[in-house]
């Protein structure tokens, strides 16, 4: 008797045969199995928070040759906080494979900053801030004392906080998101949403836990203010016609 390909796709990739078919045969809602299949898919949006979110924001940056309305201390911010893992993982020696994606997105979000400061006419000041920063993070990540590399990690979090605070309060005072990427926005969004319902299912709730939340908060507040911006160019632009 030959399986439906739905079947081997959601038993291959989000739960176990016995939650398929207590689920999607029997019609019993088991818990476990809900919790474990909610867990999946909030791991599946934060990988591609991981490496779609910043990249989709520098195609748009590149695709209309300017960075307006970013907040350059927000993406820097950014640039720390994805920074802290990797000093954290070189120094304790983690095998490559295991943070080699932060090196995507921290390749991305250094682009960012470069393009940031290059379309202001601050080229070299762009190279200079990003070869300081990168010299910095070796320094500490092959030198540091490990209470320091540990409390650089445990900084990251507070670092991504700002980040969308400094994002939100420049698209507040501009009145507009400008280049702000909605699709970059969106993801960010969903995605700090699942780091929310991971960190509940592991912790069952703590600082670490309302961190998340706080920063989930934000990234719905930066999305809200996109899509008002969105919604506002398009009335003026339908008014102009």
């Amino acid at each position: 008797m030959t399986t439906s390909p739905v079947k081997n796709f959601l038993v291959g990739f989000l739960m176990p045969r016995k939650c398929y078919e207590e689920i999607l045969v029997n019609f019993h809602w088991h818990v476990p199995c809900l919790k474990f299949i909610l867990t999946k898919i909030a791991g599946v949006w934060i990988m591609l928070d991981i490496f779609l979110a910043q990249l989709l924001q520098l195609l748009k940056i590149l695709w209309r040759g300017s960075a307006e309305g970013l907040s350059l201390t927000s993406v820097f911010l950014q640039l720390y906080a994805f920074s802290c893992p990797v000093v954290y993982a070189k120094a304790n020696n983690f095998p490559f494979f295991a943070w080699a994606e932060r090196l995507f997105t921290l390749a991305q979000t250094a682009a960012i900053v470069f393009l940031i400061l290059h379309y202001r006419g601050e080229t070299l000041k762009a190279l200079l801030l990003l070869s300081g920063f990168g010299g910095a993070m070796f320094l500490l990540a092959s030198y540091a004392a490990a209470a320091l590399v540990t409390l650089i990690h445990a900084s990251s979090l507070a670092a991504l906080i700002a980040s969308k605070a400094a994002q939100s309060i420049t698209s507040y005072n501009h009145g507009h998101t400008d280049q702000l990427s909605t699709l970059s926005v969106s993801l960010t969004c969903t995605g700090s949403l699942a780091v929310v319902i991971v960190s509940l299912q592991e912790t069952g709730g703590s600082l670490t836990t309302l961190s998340h939340t706080l920063s989930a908060c934000l990234s719905f507040v930066l999305l809200t203010q996109v899509l008002c911006s969105t919604s506002s160019t398009v009335s003026a632009t339908k008014k102009r016609d």
